[in-house]
């Protein structure tokens, strides 16, 4: 496998315009690590990767304001005004964990067009592979040959140990443990502190709850929490929909839907 993207994580020839898409918490936490990687590089001698360009949001009642320093510029459609500039969506939270996917769905931007946000605190080794579209906050460390898809939400503190793979827009919450060989699905929660058994799989568009020791697979669309995590109830109606989604094109219940990684 290869290391993370050229020009992501490392060293950079030209500073680059970005976008954050959301003017939430994890899109401001997004827009620190940004920050904190432009003040990183610039002590370090380098040419910062990215200049923060601003956050769109629909929320009208926001244009205008400034968010922990930074405007917001207007809605999420913007991005089609500004083609010189690359995109971040950083929206999500446990109440609707697939806006995520209908909104990157509904911008319909070429992938050249994401960039992959990696606090300078952060520890990638080079065996893993980091999808366009994905955040990765301060002190997570992804140990050795993991795969993180696109559009995924690593929050801080968060541990990816060998051969872990991470779908396309699953978010791991802030603490996170993962064993060795787990699969975590396309569009999973995986709630604050949660800890995963080696080799476990957390399926496609289920939410684990924050705290749970997960010891056996989760299936996919199912709300799973406690100590060890059993199953609750079904996932909310957004996660469904995008589940039932991914069957229609697959033709099967997923577990782990992995799409390409940027290198």
């Amino acid at each position: 496998m290869s290391g993370p993207r050229t020009g992501t994580a490392g060293a950079a020839a030209v500073t680059e315009d970005l976008l954050v898409v959301g003017a939430g918490g994890f899109a401001r936490a997004a827009a620190q690590a940004v920050r904190d990687a432009a003040a990183a590089d610039l002590a370090g001698g380098r040419v910062p990767r990215w200049r923060l360009a601003g956050h769109l949001d629909d929320n009208p009642a926001l244009h205008g304001r400034d968010v922990d320093g930074v405007e917001v510029l207007g809605g999420c459609d913007l991005v089609h005004s500004r083609p010189a500039a690359r995109v971040v969506v950083c929206v999500g939270s446990p109440r609707d964990y697939a806006v995520r996917a209908r909104l990157v769905r509904r911008l319909a931007l070429p992938e050249t067009r994401y960039a992959t946000v990696v606090h300078p605190t952060a520890s990638v080794s080079g065996s893993s592979e980091l999808g366009a579209g994905s955040v990765l906050l301060a002190h997570c460390v992804l140990t050795a040959a993991v795969r993180v898809g696109a559009h995924v939400a690593v929050m801080p503190h968060t541990v990816l140990t060998h051969d872990d793979t991470v779908g396309d827009f699953a978010t791991l919450a802030s603490g996170v443990r993962l064993g060795g060989g787990v699969r975590v699905g396309r569009g999973a929660y995986v709630g604050a502190g949660a800890l995963v058994r080696e080799y476990t799989t957390v399926g496609a568009w289920s939410l684990t709850g924050m705290g749970s020791t997960v010891l056996a697979d989760v299936p996919p669309g199912e709300v799973w929490a406690g100590s060890p995590a059993r199953r609750l109830r079904e996932a909310g109606g957004p996660a469904l929909e995008e589940l039932r989604a991914d069957v229609l094109e697959t033709g099967r219940r997923p577990e782990t839907r992995m799409g390409s990684t940027a290198r």
